[in-house]
Formats: C-alpha cells, structure tokens, sequence
C-alpha cells in the first residue's frame, strides 16, 4: 500500500463481522466478495447515485464505486426532481438502488435484487448482467445460507498488501481521489454538494472511534453493533454507521427502524455491546412510547441539540453512555460531549476552533455569526480547521470559545429573531416549548413583518393531552411575554425529514396549508 492509497477498510481480520441483517451476521469476507462482485457489473463510468436503503447494500455499492474508481452521489432524498438536478451536473451518472418501486424518469437506473445479497453468487461474467440497461433483467435471488464464522480467506481484484494480518487482495482506495459528494438542500431547494476524499473520512472517522471508544472504556470499537436511524445518505447517518464500521472497527445493522417499536426490535436482534446512533426527535418518541428498552451500551444523538433533562433520562432508561455529536455536511464530524455531565464540546482528535472577524475571508465565504466570550453583539466567523480539513471551514452557529479545542454552542447564525425590539433565537424557543410535559414534538414560527404592526410567534405543537391555552400558559413561566404565542396550532405531525429535522421550508409550506393570511410568499426558505 503507498501513500497514494488507503485500505477500503481499516481493520485487518476478514472474519470479523461487519454487518447484521435479521440476526445474522455478515463477515468482512463476504462483504469484500460482494464489492468485487458488484465492482465488475457498474457502467464503466459514473458517478453512481447511491440510492439503496437497506445499510448492507449501501456499503456493498459505496465499496463498489470506490473500486471502479466512481464517487458516490448521496442526495437528501430520492425524489426524481432531486436525481434529475444531479444529472444535469454530472451527466455520465446513474442512479443504483435496491427499491423495486423508485423511478428515476430520464436517469439511467439499476437496480439490485435487495434480499439476493451476497452478490458474489451472481455470475461473476459482466456480460451476464448488462451494465448499460436502464433496469437490468430481474435474477433468481439465491438462497440466503448462515455465514460461516470462519470464511476463506477473500482474494479479490487487487494485489495489494493490505493491513498487517489482513487477507491477500485487500482492497485499497485512491486516497486523494474524489470518494463522496454529499448532498444537502440549500436555501433555493437546489443541491449543494459537500465533497470528501477517502483520507478525509479515514482521518475523520478514525479519530471519533478513538473518542467513542474511549467514553465506553474499550481500547477500540471492535464488537459494537450499531443500530442507525438515520439514513445513509445523511452525513451523520454515512459517519455514524457504515463508515463507524469500515474505518472505525464496529458493525452496523442493515435496517434503517424508525417507529419505538420497531427500535427496540432492532437493538434486540443484535449483540452487545450494541449502539444506537439517533436524533432527538427519535429519542423522545422512543423515551415517551413506555416501551420495555433493551441495555444499550452508547447513544448517540445529532442533528439537533439535546436538551440535559433528555440526555439524562435516555442514558437512565438504555443503562449506557449518551454522546452528541457536533458537525456539519460541510465539515464532518467536528467534536463531541456527554451532554447528561455538562455543556462543553471537545474537538476531535486534531481538529481546532477558531473566532475570525466577519470580514475574514475564508474558503467558501464567510458566514456572519455572533461573538462569544460575552459578545453578543459584536460580528464573527466561526471556522474549524486540522485534522481532515486542510483549510478553515466555516460553521453555521454562533459559539463561545474557551479553548481552541472546546467551547459552548450559542445557537445558529442565521436563527435569531427580533420582536418588539427583544431578540432570542428560534432554537431557544423551540427548547421551552419541547420541555413542557405533554408535547411530543413543537416547533414555533415567525410569520412576515406587517406593516404597523407587531409579529408575534406562532407554536405547532404535537400533543395528545393538551390544549392550546395550556401551552401558552406554561410558556409565559419561562419566556418574555412578546415570544409567549398568541396562537397555537395543534398538529398531528410536524413534517420532519428522515433525519428528524424540520426544515424552515417545510415549516412554511405548514403555515401556508393552516394560517394562508398569515404566510405570504415572502417568506424565506431554509
């Protein structure tokens, strides 16, 4: 292996486990056969649009890309709008999924038998399979055996050395090449890719198993099964999950569960030590659903800030260790706390935090933020740079820095608000809200300015027990009486994404449907 190449995985054992799917476990051997397999059916050029859904084939089709020499595209969903935009930017990629349903109009689109894995059984001929059909001729799915717990050893397309102790053939990645482009939406709706190389994600992923591990008191990851609610294709759900087992030493669990119960099943089909990496919505319907929850020995929570009270009671009711994580698509995972012990972030591994006037230029523009050490008023930029990330990159939330490796989180740059001439931010008030006994989910609104006239907030708010003037009440106990809501709203559901988050177009397209007088098209969308 030279230095222009890296492992496709990190570990070095080919019968370690790599994956579980319905209880069974599936080796590293196996999975590398699987790539190999799949590596010799992709068109000879990409980038592939990885839109599998099950964890499994996910990894088999990102380790396939990165063989071919292919970058993976990972949109936030797969809408046929969202796919058709990547195509008109990359006009030589195709779409691979395991969902017989999806459809993908004017986007070449294959498609892989779900429950045929291990594709190592498909005729290894690539004329077997026709890598240029739009849906490639349905196969007979094999029968699926028990994996044996000491498969051969793989020899694959390379001829690489790989770890020390690692089987002939270990596959190895360009190290510098383009490996994934992640996908958010932006203001305009419109994906804005996220670029990584595999050294960026070795690196990165490599020091936050270092950190998990040593909040578990194991000298590495090796063992721990990972239970993952958030989809694949999502920065924390890619870092958290599959790449937290092909370059952090754990396993994952094929399934992607969403509803309490299906959770709980989830946890209880795999082994401990065992994970679950979720959201704070996750979290909350799973702690409020009274159902019996299996000892887990980590949670991990991201996406959104987790309130003390929560991280408390998740790590009183699992028995384990709850760790949030902070980061952004733009930067990766950036550091972590133990939320239920205090409020302080630490930085992982080498990557540092630093305060930067407004005018500063930095890669990629700056982003205004608030000051921090008591400025609450006085511009800045908030960058992290080391590690992975070779130059500064910007963050979108206002911090409070004590040292270059930990600091306070204040809130988002972009989410303060005005009213009345007092000011607070978005997060704080949907903090409030979601505390009081009785909302499962609430999220507050701010409708257009209105000439000659004062904007107060809307709440949505998710409740089966509640009325509307119970929750104004409780909110006039810990808000200023201009952020206390004169309406409240009762929802069925908040329309969060698979991610548990609530976008502010999603928001507003709410407010449209239940107050039309109230949101004009004026509103901006986030």
């Amino acid at each position: 292996m030279s230095a222009a190449t890296l492992p496709l995985l990190a570990g070095a054992d080919s019968a370690a486990i790599l994956a579980w799917r319905a209880g069974q476990p599936i080796s590293v051997a196996r999975y590398l056969l699987d790539v190999a397999a799949l590596a010799a059916h992709l068109p000879a050029s990409g980038p592939m649009i990885n839109l599998c859904t099950d964890r499994y084939t996910f990894a088999v089709a990102l380790g396939a890309a990165l063989q071919r020499g292919q970058a993976s595209l990972l949109p936030p969903n797969a809408r046929p709008d969202t796919v058709a935009q990547l195509h008109q930017h990359a006009a030589r990629a195709y779409g691979l999924t395991d969902d017989a349903a999806l459809q993908t109009p004017g986007v070449p689109l294959h498609r892989l038998p779900l429950h045929a894995l291990p594709l190592h059984h498909l005729p290894l001929d690539p004329l077997a399979l026709d890598p240029l059909a739009l849906d490639p001729p349905a196969l007979d799915p094999p029968a699926l055996h028990p994996l044996p717990l000491h498969p051969p050893a793989f020899t694959g397309l390379h001829a690489q050395p790989g770890p020390a102790g690692a089987a002939p053939g270990w596959p190895v990645v360009a190290a510098d090449a383009l490996a994934t482009s992640l996908l958010t939406s932006g203001s305009t709706g419109q994906p804005q890719p996220h670029a990584k190389s595999w050294r960026q994600w070795t690196v990165n992923v490599g020091a936050a198993a270092q950190r998990l591990a040593q909040q578990l008191g194991r000298p590495s990851l090796a063992g721990l099964t990972v239970v993952a609610t958030v989809p694949p294709q999502h920065s924390y759900g890619l870092e958290s999950s599959v790449l937290l087992a092909l370059l952090g030493g754990a396993a994952f669990e094929a399934g992607r569960p969403f509803y309490p119960a299906d959770i709980v099943a989830a946890l209880a089909s795999v082994p401990r030590p065992r994970a679950l990496v979720s959201t704070p919505f996750h979290l909350k319907a799973l702690l409020l659903s009274g159902l019996d929850l299996p000892p887990t020995d980590l949670v991990l929570s991201a996406t959104a800030p987790l309130s003390p009270d929560l991280a408390r009671q998740a790590e009183a009711r699992f028995g384990g260790v709850l760790v949030e994580i902070y980061g952004c698509t733009e930067a990766g995972q950036v550091a972590s706390r133990r939320t239920a012990l205090g409020d302080l972030w630490h930085t992982f591994g080498s990557l540092r935090v630093q305060r930067q006037p407004a005018c500063a230029a930095t890669p990629g523009g700056a982003i205004a933020g608030a000051g921090s050490a008591g400025s609450a008023d006085e511009p800045a930029v908030f960058t992290v740079q080391g590690g992975h990330l070779a130059e500064p990159t910007p963050l979108s939330d206002r911090l409070q820095i004590t040292d270059a490796s930990h600091f306070r989180l204040l809130g988002r740059a972009n989410d303060l608000v005005h009213v009345a001439g007092k000011r607070s931010s978005i997060g704080l008030l949907d903090h409030h809200l979601n505390r009081i006994p009785g909302v499962q989910d609430g999220a507050f609104w701010l409708p257009d300015e209105v000439l000659d006239s004062v904007v107060r907030p809307v709440a949505f708010v998710v409740s089966a027990t509640l009325r509307p003037a119970q929750v104004i009440a409780a909110l006039r106990q810990v808000l200023e009486p201009v952020f206390v809501p004169r309406q409240v709203v009762l929802v069925p559901a908040l329309p969060r994404e698979a991610t548990g988050k609530l976008t502010a177009q999603a928001l507003h397209t709410l407010a449209q449907a239940l107050l039309p007088a109230q949101a004009g098209p004026r509103r901006p969308v986030g």
